[in-house]
């Protein structure tokens, strides 16, 4: 019971921390998806040194070292609590956000992370040592049901009512009371060891005298773990960015995962072998047809159901053909070992390498593809029915891979992928007058521009002048005095179409593609009859260093897909957006979203700082445009009685029930449509 208790609150607490010190630095790097695929990559490669250190322990040191080391680890993890990281991490814009972040992890987390990496392999061979001729596997299972338990409790249970700054304090404090309870199981591990010299293995049982695992058989460990990890980070990018951009929708693949984990390592017989390897060859060529076929993109229920099953059946393939060839208990931690290196190649393969080497997103073709050679490799012994149905697989996941990336090019004038995602220029219309320019981030459209001469110069999409934003900049008019308009997030430059002679509109945007996108293939910008500025960065953090730009309209328009990162839209956020304001200006926030009610936050944060409030829904009628949704604030009301504005606003439902959202809280289930 105690090396059970020790590994439950080891995987329970690992789990738990991804969540907790991600979210602290989610708002310093854009909100970006991408923040947590780096963060992944940065677990997964730790979980990969702590099981190095696991196997170099059991195998070259002595009970007694074991023990002594492991203890002197605890106690130095103890130093870097609590797990808040430091101001001075904040980016200033022009860092790579991948390497600054691995960085930050490091510093902030690294030790405890490790510490609790080492703790399912390490007490594992404790027992196994122990106990010698019982299966330690079950503890393993144990362990990823301890992960999933964490990971699914903390958006609904923990989240929803507690500060992000007071979990991490709670995190730290668990985390002293867990160094406490392994220590306790190290010294009763020693206590029943005998020690008569310094032993690499285990004395005694059958399982002692068992060979040790081939290169091979080693290699084919990993590569079945570095397979179910590509597969991982590639579908949660896919159904996030491509399906449904659905905030915390990343916890259904990873529970997926860890499922399929528990339910081949438990030892009961879930994984039967023919019957899953027939399912999986099906399931890959279904998915691969998904991917592939266009007429399949908006079908969002049946894509969600396609890649969530076949997902589910790819991993419990890898991970049942990683117990089928488990070891005996003396190789325990060469085989995690394996298993988490797999992991770490994999993470860092479709984290790191891809968004580097790939202008777009191929990854899950590649994962695919990479499953069926695997599968194909697993059959080749088998009766001639399974190897028929691998190779039938493969060549199926090889040619709907090539028919997606063809279709992805097609009207395709630039794809571009960085940390921050996919961005993609396209050209449509067959008449000269139709003909129009788009620019896409994942499957959001983020500027749309008509290219015939007489609506070139016309906003379009979410700005029209019948939006929230193009009625308001129409109401500052007529005037003598420039107009000083701020824009966070620039897309295509629609907006800077209403710039007159003498204003300044001063767009902010993390994304470097964005900016360069915006002033070559679209022509709002140069276009514009105003003076237009670029500021590189995150807008808030820019917006914190700067002197007051006593801006007359402060539009916020911040998307990562379909999601606008949550620490634009909290009290402290708009406490920074009042400084640069005029005193009678207008912060405009755009929040039109297919899953997200976020008008009722706006006008909370609104109502607490005293704030007028006007919200103008668009549906859309205009032939140029796209319906559109738009909370507009001032200080001073009379800005916002203009009949321009009021004549097409819509009353707003206040939820005086709802916690106002600031920097140390948010609830995005909450919000939820």
């Amino acid at each position: 019971m105690l090396y059970a208790l020790t590994i439950f609150a080891s995987a329970f607490l690992l789990f738990l921390l991804q969540p907790i010190v991600a979210k602290q630095i989610l708002p310093w790097f854009g909100g970006s998806a991408a923040v947590w695929t780096t963060c992944l990559v940065f677990f997964q490669s730790t979980l990969l040194l702590g099981y190095t250190y696991a196997d170099y322990a059991v195998r070259r040191l002595t009970p007694r070292a074991q023990i002594r080391l492991h203890i002197a680890l605890l106690v130095a993890s103890l130093v870097v609590l609590p797990i808040i990281p430091g101001a001075f991490w904040k980016p200033s814009g022009v860092e790579n956000p991948i390497w600054l972040i691995l960085g930050l992890l490091a510093a902030t987390i690294g030790l405890p992370y490790f510490v609790l990496s080492t703790t399912s392999p390490l007490i594992q061979a404790w027992f196994a040592r122990e106990h010698s001729g019982r299966s330690p596997y079950r503890l393993f299972a144990l362990s990823n049901f301890a992960s999933m338990l964490a990971l699914l409790g903390y958006p609904f249970l923990l989240e929803p009512w507690i500060a992000t700054r007071a979990q991490a304090w709670g995190w730290s404090l668990c985390y002293v009371l867990f160094a406490g309870l392994c220590i306790a199981t190290a010294r009763r591990s020693g206590q029943r060891a005998e020690i008569p010299h310094p032993s690499p293995g285990f004395a005694s049982g059958p399982a002692a005298r068992e060979a040790p695992p081939t290169l091979a058989r080693q290699t084919l460990w990993c590569a079945l773990a570095a397979t179910s990890s590509v597969l991982l980070l590639a579908v949660t990018n896919h159904i996030t960015q491509n399906i449904a951009a659905v905030p915390l929708l990343w916890i259904v693949p990873l529970s997926l995962y860890l499922i399929s984990f528990i339910l081949c390592f438990d030892g009961k017989g879930w994984y039967r072998r023919e019957l899953f390897l027939a399912i999986l060859a099906a399931s890959l060529g279904v998915m691969a047809w998904t991917l592939a076929d266009p007429k399949l993109t908006h079908e969002l229920p049946f894509q969600f159901v396609v890649f969530g099953a076949g997902f589910f059946v790819s991993c419990m393939f890898c991970h049942g053909e990683l117990v089928t060839l488990k070891p005996a208990p003396e190789y325990l931690t060469r085989f995690y070992l394996m298993i988490s290196l797999g992991g770490a190649l994999g993470s860092i393969a479709a984290g790191i390498v891809a968004p580097l080497v790939f202008s777009a997103d191929f990854d899950l073709a590649i994962g695919l593809v990479a499953c069926a050679l695997l599968l194909t490799w697993q059959t080749r012994r088998m009766p001639r029915v399974f190897p028929a149905l691998a190779l039938a697989s493969l060549l199926a996941t090889l040619g709907c891979g090539v028919w997606s990336v063809v279709n992805f090019y097609e009207d395709t004038v630039l794809a571009l992928r960085n940390f921050y995602g996919v961005l993609r220029v396209q050209d449509s219309g067959e008449k000269d007058i139709d003909k129009r320019r788009i620019l896409v981030h994942g499957t959001i459209m983020h500027g749309k521009q008509y290219l015939h001469p007489n609506f070139k110069a016309e906003p379009t999409t979410y700005y029209t002048r019948n939006s929230g934003i193009g009625r308001l900049i129409e109401a500052m008019h007529p005037r003598q005095e420039p107009i000083r308009v701020g824009v966070i997030g620039l897309g295509a430059g629609t907006i800077a179409a209403y710039g007159s002679k003498g204003d300044v509109y001063r767009f902010y945007d993390i994304n470097p593609g964005v900016l360069a996108i915006s002033q070559r293939d679209f022509t709002y910008l140069k276009d514009s009859d105003a003076t237009i500025e670029l500021a590189l960065g995150d807008a808030r953090l820019s917006l914190e260093r700067e002197p007051p730009q006593r801006f007359d309209v402060l539009a916020i328009d911040a998307f990562s897909s379909d999601a606008i990162p949550v620490h634009l839209i909290t009290r402290e956020a708009v406490e920074v957006y009042l400084r640069h304001m005029q005193p009678d200006g207008v912060i405009a926030y755009h929040v039109t979203n297919r899953y997200l009610n976020l008008v009722p936050v706006v006008e909370g944060i609104a109502q607490q700082l005293g704030l007028k409030s006007l919200w103008i829904d668009d549906p859309g009628l205009d032939p140029l445009g796209s319906s559109s949704s738009w909370v507009l604030l001032a200080r001073d009301p009379a800005r916002l009685n203009d009949a321009r504005l009021t004549d097409f606003s819509t009353a707003i439902a206040p939820r005086r029930d709802w916690r106002v959202w600031t920097d140390d809280f948010n609830n995005l289930v909450q919000v939820l449509k």
